[in-house]
């Protein structure tokens, strides 16, 4: 593929991806006891650009699909930390997977379960520990934010699930190799 089909591609799947993230994060609202916030399943669509598009790219995606959906839903105090957590999410998690495979010698299966998981993770822990601290500080919420540290990790514990299942599903069919053509 040419150098400039290429950038199509990687625009086109980096939009594609961002809608996925905004429209899971929307589809299902779980409101949370004690925050001013709710549980959804975009950090699936988080995930699934870390580990199918990666670097860069993937972390636009994340960021622009999730900082778009608390846009469009009334959430514009968290538009600026949503970009940034979910960013770093996709981001971290991409090069932490990354390093795990490129440690690894042998590219066997059980490798990439263990490095989705970590990278999974670790990506979690982000998104828990960023908005608690995002609420706490730039939002002003102080001690008050400790509540959104049950609901993010339910959302993602939930999420970290799902986008087990989605990337194995998603291997499995050979819609990875496929989206790896674009990027």
């Amino acid at each position: 593929m040419d150098s400039t089909k290429q950038n199509v591609g990687k625009i086109v799947i980096t939009a594609l991806f961002a809608a996925l993230a905004c429209v899971a994060t929307m589809i299902i609202k779980v409101p949370t006891v004690g925050t001013n916030g709710y549980v959804n399943i975009g950090d699936t669509i988080v995930l699934l650009s870390a580990w199918m598009i990666g670097g860069a790219y993937g972390a636009l995606a994340a960021g622009i699909g999730s900082a778009l959906s608390d846009f469009i839903s009334g959430y514009g105090s968290y538009v600026p930390g949503t970009f940034v957590i979910k960013f770093l999410m996709a981001l971290v998690a991409y090069l932490v997977f990354v390093a795990i495979k490129k440690a690894n010698t042998k590219d066997s299966k059980g490798m990439n379960v263990v490095a989705y998981i970590v990278s999974g993770v670790v990506a979690e822990v982000i998104m828990v520990l960023g908005y608690f601290l995002y609420e706490s500080t730039l939002l002003g919420y102080g001690l008050g934010a400790v509540p959104s540290i049950g609901s993010n990790s339910i959302q993602g514990v939930t999420c970290l699930v799902l986008g087990f299942i989605a990337i194995f599903a998603l291997e499995e069919a050979k819609v990875t190799k496929l989206v790896k053509k674009f990027v």
